[in-house]
């Protein structure tokens, strides 16, 4: 029931966001001491690009993201530079993925960055990607921002990546 529940809710938000627009007027914000920056150092076209999601974005043969929890799930998925379109899935309650569901590329435009990378417009493509769930709340926020996420970044040091593009559900 709950997971039904989650996704009317998702579906009632999306045509009417300016429900939206009250719940989050309505949701104390985190504050941070500071916010980690790193200035840009060199062209885009000589970049290696990788995309995190915050959509639930993860392989048919990997694990769901937990929609039972109502404090989220902050776990990662890894997905490969290559894997088929096909094998992508989405598992979030608190969006409406209808038309993402039909193209990935609208949370995970994996196509557009190989377009671009074959018009020379940014040098790669990490060969490792990373799918989360947005919706963390609770002491999972402590997970996501001190074990999860850092981990995530030193995979991403790992391959060499320059830039890395958010994309939320």
């Amino acid at each position: 029931m709950g997971r039904l529940k989650n996704q009317l809710i998702a579906k009632i938000f999306t045509r009417f966001p300016f429900l939206v627009e009250r719940w989050v007027k309505n949701t104390p914000p985190i504050k941070f001491e500071d916010i980690p920056w790193a200035p840009a150092t060199k062209s885009l076209k000589d970049c290696k690009i990788a995309l995190v999601t915050t959509a639930g974005v993860h392989l048919r043969n990997q694990k769901p993201f937990n929609m039972k929890d109502p404090t989220g799930d902050p776990s990662y998925r890894e997905i490969p530079r290559d894997a088929p379109k096909e094998q992508l899935m989405i598992t979030h309650d608190y969006y409406d993925h209808k038309d993402a569901d039909k193209d990935i590329n609208i949370v995970f435009p994996i196509d557009r960055l190989k377009e671009m990378k074959d018009a020379g417009e940014i040098g790669d493509i990490a060969e490792t990607n990373f799918g989360f769930m947005g919706h963390i709340d609770g002491s999972h926020l402590y997970t996501l921002i001190n074990e999860t996420a850092p981990a995530v970044a030193e995979k991403l040091k790992a391959q060499n990546v320059d830039t890395a593009i958010l994309t939320p559900g």
